[in-house]
């Protein structure tokens, strides 16, 4: 098949980028993928991308930015979206002129709201378009969540990445014949042995914004110093709070125990020399850093807010949930596990254990299925025949060796009809 993903910008850092990139390579080994990114502000991606994934941009800002058509509003992009200021007539006009030109597009998948109005509204008809909400429904404004209902009846299906908010979805929107499911980001397996639990050190990774709350978790690491003043706190990343955070760090006389490691990519060799990680997020539309620290053998302590942590972290066993905004709290958690060697042991191992459900393998196994259930949909209602029975049939029956033999034979029956109704 050939999966194409429409994507903001490719070159710039963030969790849609990077889950995007895992699937799209991971894809790539059974399929032929591309990626279209929207901007492109830099000459390489900030993430790593598969040799067999293609990515091409439509705007560049190094030279367009100044762009007479870049200078006026957009008008298919909503205005009530979160990036609209930074979308134009020029995007529009690009965006339009790509979509007309993939008729040999099999999947077109948008990646977050806007773009999936542009899909909706201008994608491939005989190709299945498939909208990712990689936020959360509430997480939107009321007019943006209004422009979604009009828009999404063309799409194929819009996928979450909790069931919770696949469940906001059936509960508030109104998009019959739109197929709605979860289907969480995967996270590749690291490269590296996971973490021994020895090393006095607590991890936390992502932009240094507001909603992050990094505030907190500085202010809980301080009850930890008081107690263990042999522990560390290292916060990875960049952003508009960092020199908040550094006059914290100083104000509360952490600046010999926590650190402001600055942006690391990958985060994996950085994951391993911990023995806790921390998330003290107001709002986690999934939850990217706390399956990557779990797959390198790291208990998470979390806040318990909506919608990711709680349907990944299994509180007490893999991980700790604690009420958000509570920097007591939080601090008491990573004391619980700062103390107690071997139960910070026993929760690193069972991260580990419990995160291998965020493979590739599976996550992209469901992905394939829901693909193929969209495409014998689609299929069926132009020409019946016996392609889509088969492969969900093989799908349901074969074990694993067989899946791929039989996603493969779909792929080329779906292209010699194609070629034979030319």
């Amino acid at each position: 098949m050939k999966i194409v993903f429409l994507l903001h910008n490719g070159y710039g850092i963030g969790g849609t980028i990077k889950t995007t990139f895992n699937l799209a390579s991971a894809l790539a080994d059974r399929h032929d993928v591309e990626i279209i990114s929207v901007f492109r502000h830099r000459a390489q991606p900030n993430f790593g991308l598969g040799e067999k994934v293609r990515m091409r941009h439509l705007v560049d800002l190094r030279t367009e930015k100044d762009h007479p058509l870049h200078t006026t509003p957009a008008r298919v992009f909503p205005t009530s979206e979160y990036r609209y200021g930074q979308y134009s007539r020029l995007t529009d006009q690009r965006i339009k002129e790509a979509l007309a030109g993939l008729g040999d597009a099999d999947v077109v998948i948008g990646t977050r709201p806007g773009l999936n109005v542009h899909l909706a509204l201008e994608g491939p008809r005989k190709a299945v378009l498939i909208g990712q909400e990689h936020l959360t429904l509430l997480n939107h404004p009321p007019a943006l969540r209004g422009e979604l209902r009009r828009a999404y009846p063309k799409l194929d299906a819009v996928t979450t990445v909790t069931h919770a908010d696949a469940d906001e979805y059936r509960r508030r929107m109104r998009l019959p014949g739109v197929r709605l499911q979860a289907l969480p980001n995967s996270v590749p397996k690291p490269g590296l042995p996971p973490a021994d639990g020895d090393a006095k050190v607590v991890v936390a990774a992502g932009r240094l914004v507001r909603v992050k709350r990094y505030d907190l978790l500085i202010r809980a690491f301080a009850k930890v110093v008081a107690e263990r003043p042999d522990w560390r706190l290292r916060i990875y990343g960049r952003g508009e709070e960092q020199e908040k955070l550094r006059a914290l760090i100083d104000e509360l006389g952490l600046y010999n125990h926590a650190f402001l490691m600055g942006a690391a990519s990958p985060m994996e060799s950085e994951w391993v020399k911990g023995s806790i990680a921390a998330v003290t997020s107001n709002f986690e539309p999934f939850g990217m850093t706390i399956v990557e620290a779990m797959r390198c053998g790291l208990p998470v302590v979390s806040t318990d807010c909506d919608y990711g942590p709680g349907e990944i972290i299994k509180d007490g066993v893999d991980g700790r949930l604690v009420p958000v905004g509570d920097a007591d709290a939080f601090g008491d958690a990573l004391l619980a596990l700062v103390r107690d060697d071997e139960r910070r042991r026993e929760m690193g191992a069972a991260a580990l254990a419990s995160s291998e459900r965020y493979d590739p393998v599976p996550i992209i196994e469901e992905a394939e299925r829901l693909i193929l259930s969209l495409l014998e949909e689609k299929r069926a209602g132009r020409a019946r025949g016996p392609l889509g029975g088969r492969v969900a049939a093989a799908l349901r029956s074969a074990p694993h060796a067989l899946k791929d033999a039989a996603l493969g034979a779909a792929s080329a029956t779906v292209r010699t009809v194609r070629k034979a109704r030319r």
